[in-house]
């Protein structure tokens, strides 16, 4: 089967309208964590960074079939098919370096300040591994089988007579850092579940821990080590009152408190969803993202003469979404965590007041 010329027209159109979309999500991120203190955590930090490797993500697929229509050994289908192997793959191990970023704040008490050092590990790994084979596939080419950049119909990538490079260096390792998102968010999710059955049978919810920090959780701690036990007896006058509001704060028995002070605390505010919730997010968006190309692959590696018009379709716009998607997350997400943020403090005030 082939595709008719409408067909690759409408393609090409779906493809840079996609584009399009995806360089506005992409500003916004860079905007709003420019101008917005709000959005400033290491796990907005990493959606920041990787916002700059979008950009050159989307700048192939605005490429679009220009790429394939200049002819497999033009500069054009080259450059196109050189971001095509780097990019895509760097956006799956940002989400990855998220993933690793919640696993050590909830099994090892990272905070801010220590996930912050591990970006500039992050971006020197990242940028190499993927940065060494997508250079090194611009010498390859051989009589027989061409150069291993070359036409796959929406845009220039490693050729079909190359599929064994192709699912060797970008869809395997896709597919197991997938794999490895999975177990390390199982695992976070195991041990918020363990945390929270324990709070929530002394008492606290794990959204107050979350919202408080060390000092208010001495605090907390010192109250209700020094909480009296009940008299036998309370005698009918305004004690009595003042004696019920200091039972407010539950009592722990030494199990609890030593329970309790190996529960994940921070010195900074710290929000499930923000470092639970959103790259969880993500991580769905990641896995949308890559059905349907890994899909079409897998079909014409089994079928060489394999040509599918509707999952063509789905590939050039699921593809091109990226930073959309993205954009889409850090800021709907975001926002809702700022206005949570401030009805917490108006809370605090007000029982500051009262």
């Amino acid at each position: 089967m082939t595709l008719s010329e409408h067909q690759l027209h409408v393609l090409a159109i779906v493809e840079r309208s996609a584009s399009v979309l995806s360089i506005i999500g992409i500003a916004t991120i860079i905007g709003t964590f420019c101008f917005s203190r709000q959005f400033r955590n290491p796990i907005h930090r990493i959606i920041f960074i990787n916002a700059f490797y979008n950009l050159f993500d989307v700048t192939a697929t605005t490429i679009s079939l220009s790429g394939p229509e200049a002819g497999n050994h033009s500069a054009l289908c080259q450059f196109q098919g050189f971001m095509m192997q780097m990019f895509p793959l760097a956006d799956v191990m940002w989400t990855l370096a998220m993933a690793i970023d919640v696993f050590l704040i909830v099994f090892y008490k990272y905070e801010g300040e220590d996930l912050r050092k591990l970006e500039i590990w992050y971006i020197g790994i990242i940028t190499a591994l993927v940065m060494i084979p997508a250079t090194t596939f611009l010498f390859i080419h051989t009589k027989e089988k061409g150069p291993m950049y070359a036409s796959v119909t929406l845009w220039c990538s490693i050729a079909p007579k190359w599929v064994l490079f192709r699912i060797v260096f970008f869809y395997g390792p896709i597919w197991l850092m997938i794999f490895i998102i999975m177990v390390l968010y199982a695992s976070v999710g195991f041990e918020i579940l363990k945390q929270r059955h324990l709070l929530k049978s002394i008492g606290i919810t794990l959204d107050t821990l979350s919202s408080t920090n060390d000092a208010h959780f001495n605090e907390f701690h010192a109250a209700v080590a020094s909480t009296p036990p009940p008299p036998a007896h309370l005698p009918n006058n305004n004690h009595e009152k003042d004696y019920t509001s200091s039972l407010q704060t539950p009592r722990l028995s030494p199990s609890d408190s030593l329970a309790l002070s190996r529960t994940p605390r921070h010195k900074s505010p710290v929000s499930f969803r923000q470092y639970v919730f959103m790259p969880l997010m993500f991580f769905v968006i990641l896995l949308t993202v890559w059905v349907a190309p890994t899909t079409n692959r897998v079909c014409a590696l089994i079928n060489p003469n394999f040509v599918s018009y509707p999952l063509l379709l789905a590939v050039g716009s699921t593809g091109s979404l990226r930073g959309f998607w993205n954009g889409v997350v850090f800021v709907t997400l975001g926002m809702k965590e700022r206005k949570r943020q401030k009805r917490l403090k108006s809370s605090r005030r007000l029982g500051q007041i009262l």
